[in-house]
């Protein structure tokens, strides 16, 4: 049974009657007949009762209709999704999400994407670090991640999109909480608490600030992701130095300040170099302008 047979059955069955239904699909009566008696010889059902004044529907034609619809409804269906999906307007898209951008960039990312993009499911991953994400882009398990540079692999391509300084957290009732700004040489003797992993570019970052100001820093305690590592914080284990889009998490006896030689850290999308994902394409290229428009306009 080929598609076209049920396209031309469909439209005879609506209008039950042949010339008709000709004109409506631009071809010739005769045609339009032998494709119908071709469709009954397949099915080896009459489905029209022809007489010479009328043609109606028999019962076995009477399925077929609804059948038909159905079946020309799902396939004009799969058809606009398929032509969707090359032009990067429908599919699913795997959001990867270092531990801060989880809770600053995210909901920008999330709307962004409902507003350019309807059509594209987003599901997310939060909380990775960049060799995490880099593996997974490699894997195919991710599509696009949302990490601190550099990359992991020569194969992984990157596309930054913020520049934030790192901020202070210290609890309410720290000596540094009623200062507006702080210096790094305040923290020197200060124990910090940091991200567990040695693969945390925010961990390079903060060292590299303190080696800057003449100190290492003491990392007196670790956590596993950037909530837990804020509640200590919160709790008076230790102060933290973060990028900027931390404060978009409060949390209760938590305070931020700014600090005046911190250096800053930078936040890039990144996706797998040759793929061949018209859905990444298209977010790659919606997400990179408008979340540097936000940056600029908005900066952290």
């Amino acid at each position: 049974m080929e598609l076209r047979h049920l396209r031309y059955f469909a439209a005879v069955a609506g209008t039950c009657h042949f010339g008709r239904a000709a004109e409506q699909l631009l071809v010739a009566q005769p045609a339009l007949s032998y494709a119908i008696r071709q469709l009954e010889g397949e099915l080896n059902a009459s489905l029209f009762n022809r007489t010479t004044r009328q043609v109606s529907l028999t019962p076995a034609g009477e399925f077929l209709q609804s059948e038909a619809a159905r079946i020309l409804a799902a396939v004009d269906d799969a058809e606009r999704g398929v032509q969707r999906i090359a032009a990067g307007r429908g599919g699913l898209l795997r959001v990867g999400l270092t531990g801060t951008a989880a809770f600053s960039h995210l909901p920008r990312i999330a709307r962004i994407l409902r507003q350019e993009l309807p059509g594209v499911a987003m599901e997310t991953q939060a909380d990775l670090l960049t060799p995490q994400q880099c593996d997974q882009l490699r894997a195919g398990s991710l599509d696009l991640g949302v990490l601190r540079p550099p990359a992991v692999g020569d194969d992984i391509e990157l596309r930054v999109v913020d520049t934030e300084p790192l901020v202070l957290a210290v609890s309410a009732d720290h000596r540094l909480a009623a200062d507006p700004m702080v210096s790094m040489t305040d923290l020197r003797t200060e124990p910090f608490v940091s991200y567990s992993s040695r693969d945390s570019a925010v961990n390079d970052a903060v060292l590299r600030s303190c080696k800057r100001a003449g100190f290492v820093p003491h990392r007196e305690h670790t956590a596993p992701g950037t909530a837990v590592l804020l509640a200590l914080v919160a709790a008076g284990f230790g102060i933290a130095v973060l990028p900027a889009s931390v404060r978009a998490l409060p949390l209760q006896g938590l305070v931020f300040r700014d600090l005046t030689d911190g250096g800053s850290i930078e936040l890039a999308l990144a996706w797998r170099r040759g793929a061949d994902n018209p859905v990444v394409d298209a977010a790659i290229s919606i997400l990179s302008t408008a979340l540097v428009a936000v940056a600029v306009e908005e900066p952290s």
